[in-house]
């Protein structure tokens, strides 16, 4: 009942009143650390071929020395040649960003990930350093969700939002990379008056997005946006609200690690993305 959720006062009263036996909240955590063997072997288990690398960060409050900090949930997951979902790993850590995405990708390639030809991500602190030191070769495409959301932050009058927002969807739902240039430039010139802050901004930052032009056409759907980490994000918030702050980071891992663990599982029986050779795209 806690790993689906319920807070741990919630299932103290449910088992009184269904089983007529009072547990406490302590015996709820420590029946969920016998998880923590379990747990850990999922989340050490060998990976193999991932084409498509998914990677996001979630913050949860952790009770650290007396203070409430907010430690930072590193999540990744892929697509498979064959276009099989999986969830790759996670990690909690309070610890400084950079060192934190490195130890997290590199654990990801010993654990024997390989063949990832794309990394989507959002523009995290730490993560770029990290991605370049890990995976240097490898292409990145910046989520074209966010980039979006983040232009609003630019746009100095609410009047101005429904065109640039219509200008960048119309740079993102292009043809080719050749036409998502031109209309980036046409969108730099006709900003640079009206908003100058939004025109440097799109020009230093909105190209991160067109990766996803250098890849198949069938592809473009699944690997543009981080947007299928953003159901899972949202399922964690779900399950952490009812624990408010957590005493450590173990426990903070414990959880999260179980419910990414039941998604994976989920994931294995269901639908494939068409991302492989072999799959009629």
């Amino acid at each position: 009942m806690y790993i689906q959720g319920v807070s741990t006062r919630k299932v103290k009263a449910i088992t009184e009143e269904l089983c007529g036996v009072e547990i406490s909240a302590e015996q709820v955590s420590r029946a969920t650390a016998q998880l923590d063997a379990v747990l850990q072997e999922w989340r050490e288990r060998p990976l193999g071929e991932i084409a498509y690398l998914y990677v996001d960060a979630v913050y949860e409050k952790v009770r650290e020395a007396g203070q409430v900090r907010d430690a930072a949930v590193l999540v990744a997951t892929g697509i498979t040649p064959e276009g099989e979902r999986q969830v790759l790993g996670v990690s909690a850590s309070l610890s400084e960003h950079e060192a934190h995405w490195k130890a997290f990708l590199k654990n990801l390639k010993d654990r024997g990930m390989n063949g990832v030809r794309l990394v989507i991500s959002d523009d995290h602190v730490g993560l770029g350093a990290a991605r370049r030191a890990v995976f240097g070769s490898v292409p990145w495409q910046r989520c074209q969700f966010h980039l979006q959301q983040n232009a609003g932050a630019y746009v100095p009058k609410q009047s101005m939002r429904m065109e640039v927002a219509a200008d960048i969807r119309a740079m993102f739902n292009a043809p080719d990379r050749k036409v998502a240039e031109e209309f980036l430039q046409a969108a730099i010139q006709k900003y640079t008056v009206s908003a100058p802050k939004l025109s440097a901004w799109l020009e230093e930052n909105l190209a991160e997005g067109f990766t996803v032009f250098d890849f198949p056409l069938e592809h473009r759907r699944t690997i543009r946006t981080t947007n299928s980490l953003e159901r899972i994000n949202k399922e964690i918030r779900r399950r952490t609200k009812v624990v408010g702050v957590f005493p450590n980071e173990a426990s903070c891992l414990r959880l999260i690690s179980a419910l990414l663990m039941e998604i994976s599982e989920e994931w294995q029986i269901g639908r494939h993305y068409c991302v492989g050779k072999s799959l009629n795209c």
